[in-house]
């Protein structure tokens, strides 16, 4: 009998990139665990590293932003997958602006969404971080969604246990 791994190895998620800003530090990862959890309301639920510098900023943030981007923006998410907010400044080249609550939008994001931090669900070695949206915003035209497959071989920018 073949392990989960023979599941979960079929599947090829769009990648998102999750920006928090709390108590004057800002933060943003690349996140692959991602859903809509709720019709009615509508909730999304992105899952964050508990070994992640954006988990720590999340948990006291009141809004997080949550970003697709294009398949050819994967330099955007190597930045934000493969470094760490620990020692470098993300954001500082960055065309950004300032969503609901004061939450980080990446303005070269082909979609996004700032929504209400509600409840925090324990998943192990990833907190669930279920969202409320309250502002969202895409750009014109349609593009393939950069995917797990897309990302294959950015190496975690925190350290992994």
């Amino acid at each position: 009998m073949a392990d989960v791994g023979a599941f979960i190895d079929r599947l090829d998620p769009e990648m998102c990139v999750v920006t928090a800003v709390a108590r004057g530090e800002r933060a943003g990862c690349l996140v692959g665990f991602a859903s809509q959890c709720s019709m009615r309301p509508v909730r999304y639920v992105v899952w964050l590293s508990r070994l992640n510098r954006t988990y720590r900023v999340a948990r006291s943030a009141d809004f997080l932003a949550v970003h697709l981007l294009d398949r050819d923006r994967r330099a955007l998410a190597a930045l934000f997958g493969g470094r760490t907010g620990d020692r470098a400044d993300k954001f500082e080249r960055l065309r950004l602006r300032e969503g609901y609550g004061g939450a980080v939008v990446l303005a070269d994001a082909t979609a996004w969404f700032v929504g209400r931090t509600g409840q925090h669900l324990d998943g192990g070695d990833h907190v669930g971080f279920v969202l409320d949206p309250v502002q969202w915003g895409t750009r014109d035209g349609t593009v393939p969604l950069l995917r797990l497959t897309d990302c294959r071989g950015i190496a975690p920018g925190h350290p992994v246990d």
